[in-house]
């Protein structure tokens, strides 16, 4: 009898990478569900003896469902496949009885030596036919973006010695109008302080940004065990340092899965009152689009919340659309 598969995931991307990384030969029945409470459904169901399980998603996160998952008793079998890798993730999820942890990207070698030190049986057929699951550029990006900001808040976890909670990427083809109502509304927010770097390789360039509220800067001290007073320059200081952080690290994950290299440029910090905005303006007058991705970081232990986003040039597009279409044939 087929083995009962289900994979939770939120990408298609994500969910076409992990079905095709299942022994090729193996009689299994393959499921898929977009969130936590349609994978609970099919759980309860009957028709999941083994869930392979992300841990950011809408409506309902990975978290979350193996909560349930125990509380409920319900009969299956978890692996945790997330680009979340801090280890206080991986130990949270194997405290609410995941079997195992799988970062992305899915190395598929990893997969079946899981499957075979957990004895789940591989029972083989004739052979199995590929998913059909039609993924987009749209959804490529969502999963680069997601990989790359875990990659970034494990650094970043490491560093601060917190947790930190992880939202899901916001990804769009942003119009210029577009775009600048997302800066007229930055410039807007009171206080808001940012640090802003520019990046290029492989035909690709863009800019990215850290925004952050100052009001937690005497936190972020706390947590990097700044003794000195906090000075218009120390404030400084702790935003390049963090800025320093995530931006590298998430441009770095990036680069990674492309296969590629980003040079970056000198930081440039803008205090409260600057109007970022009219800056940014200057550099996309003559686009008509720009590829967005914003991504919310939460440190855990002090509710500090920063904002990290990433604009990438029109003429970035066809050689962004060509690196991904080979990561995802």
């Amino acid at each position: 009898m087929a083995t009962q598969i289900l994979i939770c995931d939120d990408s298609r991307f994500a969910c076409k990478q992990l079905a095709r990384s299942l022994p090729k030969h193996w009689d299994a029945a393959i499921r898929f569900a977009g969130n936590g409470e349609e994978a609970l459904a099919i759980i309860r169901a009957g028709q999941a003896e083994l869930l392979f399980l992300d841990l950011n998603m809408p409506v309902m996160d990975g978290y979350r469902v193996l909560e349930i998952i125990r509380k409920e008793d319900l009969p299956t079998l978890v692996i945790v496949v997330s680009g979340d890798v801090q280890p206080e993730a991986q130990a949270r999820v194997r405290k609410l009885g995941a079997l195992a942890f799988i970062k992305k990207p899915v190395d598929p070698r990893l997969v079946q030596t899981l499957l075979s030190e957990y004895g789940i049986e591989i029972e083989h057929s004739a052979g199995r036919s590929e998913p059909d699951i039609d993924i987009s550029q749209g959804d490529c990006y969502q999963e680069i973006a997601n990989v790359a900001m875990g990659r970034a808040a494990d650094l970043l976890a490491r560093v601060l010695g917190a947790f930190v909670r992880l939202p899901v990427p916001r990804v769009s083809m942003a119009t210029i109008p577009e775009l600048r109502q997302l800066l007229a509304k930055v410039d807007r927010e009171a206080g808001v302080i940012a640090a802003n770097q520019g990046f290029i390789g492989a035909g690709i360039a863009g800019e990215a940004f850290l925004l952050l509220d100052p009001s937690d800067l005497p936190d972020i001290a706390e947590l990097l065990k700044y003794r000195a007073a906090l000075t218009a320059q120390a404030e400084l200081e702790l935003l390049m340092d963090l800025s320093g952080i995530l931006i590298a690290a998430c441009l770095n994950g990036i680069a990674h899965q492309l296969d590629i290299s980003f040079s970056q440029g000198p930081p440039t910090v803008w205090r409260r009152g600057d109007r970022l905005g009219e800056r940014v303006e200057l550099n996309v007058s003559h686009w008509e689009k720009v590829l967005t991705v914003e991504i919310e970081y939460l440190i855990e232990t002090k509710d500090i919340r920063c904002t990290l986003v990433l604009l990438f040039t029109e003429d970035s597009l066809p050689a962004l659309d060509e690196r991904v279409s080979y990561i995802s044939l």
